[in-house]
């Protein structure tokens, strides 16, 4: 099934270092196209951590490049101001950039947020997995605070291009295009989701709330 995507849908794909987040970006990139949908990847070209001082520059970039490019195609996102923001706060304690980033990210059609089920680049390490899980739960807190629907893919290689690729209907479908305009019969804007269950309904939102409220 190939989903109706309109021009200027912006498929955000975000995750913790190691869980395929630019494997699975280019992967869809490369499917929209093959599937005959006008597509482009914008990635991210700042330093993996840039330093304290360059965070909002990176930011800012990165939500101009998306803008630039959904004003001709859809966009898959390889990561997105918040996934800056993220880090500014894990690294510097810095939470400034987040308004910006949740302003940026409710304009985003879709959110793909990659579990932590692959085998992570460092192994076992502690300090590499408490990293992702930090990740990851500061990505979800973000989202929520945003009120961005998003999906967990999960599996590995065609796997996770398959849960990716049924998130990706399923919301399409959810949101009722009816043509390339990206609104419904009714003339309202399309790509905008009520649901705040991910692809997993059944199990990632209730056991993240759970985490959280044993932290808590």
């Amino acid at each position: 099934m190939t989903p109706a995507l309109p021009v200027g849908c912006v498929i955000a794909v975000l995750g913790a270092r190691g869980t395929g987040k630019t494997e699975l970006a280019n992967a869809l990139a490369a499917r929209l196209l093959q599937r005959g949908i006008s597509a482009q990847l914008v990635t991210d070209p700042a330093p993996r951590s840039p330093a304290c001082q360059e965070q909002a520059e990176a930011a800012f970039a990165q939500t101009n490049r998306i803008a630039e490019a959904a004003r001709r195609s859809v966009v898959i996102a390889d990561s997105t101001a918040l996934a800056t923001a993220v880090d500014a706060e894990m690294r510097f304690g810095d939470t400034s950039l987040y308004d910006h980033a949740l302003a940026a990210h409710r304009s985003h059609a879709i959110t793909l947020l990659m579990a932590l089920d692959l085998p992570h680049a460092d192994g076992t390490a502690p300090d590499a997995l408490a990293e992702a899980e930090r990740t990851d739960a500061l990505l979800r807190a973000a989202l929520a605070r945003a009120g961005s629907p998003y999906a967990v893919i999960h599996g590995r290689g065609p796997d996770r291009l398959a849960s990716a690729w049924n998130a990706i209907n399923a919301r399409a479908e959810d949101a009722g295009v009816s043509s390339s305009s990206g609104r419904t019969a009714s003339g309202e804007r399309a790509w905008f989701w009520p649901c705040d269950k991910c692809s997993d309904p059944a199990c990632e939102h209730r056991l993240f709330r759970d985490l959280i409220a044993r932290r808590t």
